[in-house]
């Protein structure tokens, strides 16, 4: 058997290899390579800030849903119903 053929066969996967380790490296350091590292005190007050945030945009979200419910509803409904229910709430 001839070495020459092996030549441009060996190079070829020795590339896709590499490209296969680089990708694998990228994407480990992207999801933080699996292992768990202690969180700083900082860094778990602001998750707690950011927890807290996050309730509070929930509920204002869940208002203005709300809100809007109510806006579609007075839009959609026909204005005799509408006039009706205002004049009820007077």
């Amino acid at each position: 058997m001839e070495f020459a053929v092996l030549i441009p066969i060996v190079s070829i996967l020795a590339t896709a290899w590499v490209i296969v380790a680089s990708v694998r490296a990228r994407h480990q350091h992207k999801a933080g390579s699996g292992s768990v590292t202690p969180m700083s005190v900082g860094e778990a007050r602001e998750n707690v800030q950011l927890a807290r945030e996050n309730e509070d945009l929930k509920l204002t979200i869940e208002r203005l849903e709300d809100r809007l419910g109510v806006l579609e509803r007075i839009a959609t409904d026909p204005a005799e119903r509408t006039a009706r229910e205002i004049e009820s709430l007077r």
